[in-house]
């Protein structure tokens, strides 16, 4: 295997003050080599480019402007034009730990992969609800920690948050398609039918700082289950019937309200029994503030991606719909 050299890619769309405060947190990495960072600017009106400017003695930075054509393109752009043979993809409102490269190295010596992903981890310096969000992303109970760090998921789809990806596998699949979100899973998925292993590096966390409300929250969440429809369509032999749990949660909640009118309190016991589970466990690893914040942040989240998953897949598997007629709001033009 030949000797990694390692570039950072972050595409940014009018965050200045996160990509600051990224490159603060990547001044400080330890690493027994340089690497490289690469800024993408998506066509902000707002840029960073002084912000990079000011950081350029302690990190490597290679700073580009390009029209807006979404994160996934930019990640694009950033690897095409990278230096480094194998590549590391963050979000702009991520902070990366002192250790990570390190990690990541020592995994990659362990058990090379040409892609990886790592957790989400929640930083003390958040807020609650941010810390509340986190939980509801990352929890066993809830995403089954997909995110967070979980080790029994067969088969790991990296997310484009805390992503690893060898020049080699970037090369064979043409990197992230024009869907946004879901790019993420896509390209994992055409990375598995060429061959190639990914994998979950628990260790290499990053903070991951959600600039988010509730509202956002569930316009996101939305936008998940939407996507997931759309990823079934393209890539049928990786649906899974778990994929409907958010959905059949929702309808449950609301066929359990209706049965509480008629004095039966059975199934709405179990929907709070679930839901005192999660603000429980929530509470003990984070206080009982934002434990209670959790469980709010859980019925958002199903409800958002079960009303995205149904409206999707009426749409495209009911009313055969194509996609990006259906939901153009999803997809950027190039």
């Amino acid at each position: 295997m030949e000797e990694l050299q390692f570039s950072f890619i972050v595409p940014v769309f009018n965050r200045p003050v996160e990509v600051e405060q990224l490159l603060e947190s990547l001044s400080r990495v330890r690493s027994a080599s340089s690497f490289e960072v690469v800024i993408i600017e998506d066509g902000s009106s707002e840029t960073c480019e002084q912000v990079c400017s000011r950081f350029r003695e302690s990190v490597n930075i290679s700073y580009f402007y390009k029209k807006n054509t979404g994160p996934g393109d930019s990640r694009n752009y950033g690897m095409q034009n990278a230096q480094g043979n194998y590549f590391i993809i963050l979000d702009s409102d991520c902070l990366v730990p002192v250790h990570y490269l390190e990690v990541v190295k020592e995994q990659l010596r362990l058990h090379y992969v040409d892609c990886y992903g790592g957790p989400d981890a929640a930083n003390d310096r958040f807020s609650d609800l941010q810390k509340a969000i986190n939980y509801s992303m990352t929890s066993i109970l809830t995403t089954g920690g997909i995110r967070g760090g979980s080790e029994a998921l067969g088969k790991f789809q990296p997310r484009s948050f805390n992503m690893g990806l060898s020049k080699k596998a970037f090369e064979a699949t043409g990197g992230f398609s024009t869907i946004h979100p879901g790019e993420d899973p896509d390209l994992s998925i055409r990375l598995w039918d060429l061959g190639f292993e990914t994998a979950l590096f628990k260790q290499a966390y990053v903070f991951h700082e959600r600039r988010i409300s509730w509202r956002l929250f569930f316009k996101q969440v939305k936008k998940f289950g939407t996507v997931r429809v759309i990823l079934n369509k393209w890539h049928p032999h990786t649906s899974k019937l778990t994929y409907w749990f958010p959905t059949v949660f929702l309808f449950y909640f609301l066929i359990a309200l209706l049965f509480t009118l008629t004095g039966q309190l059975f199934l709405i016991g179990t929907v709070l029994f679930y839901l005192a589970l999660v603000g429980f466990d929530s509470t003990l690893k984070n206080g009982v503030k934002i434990g209670m914040m959790s469980i709010l942040a859980v019925v958002i989240q199903f409800s958002g991606y079960g009303l995205g998953f149904i409206n999707g897949y009426l749409q495209i598997n009911f009313l055969k719909r194509e996609e990006r007629i259906a939901f153009p709001s999803l997809f950027f033009t190039k």
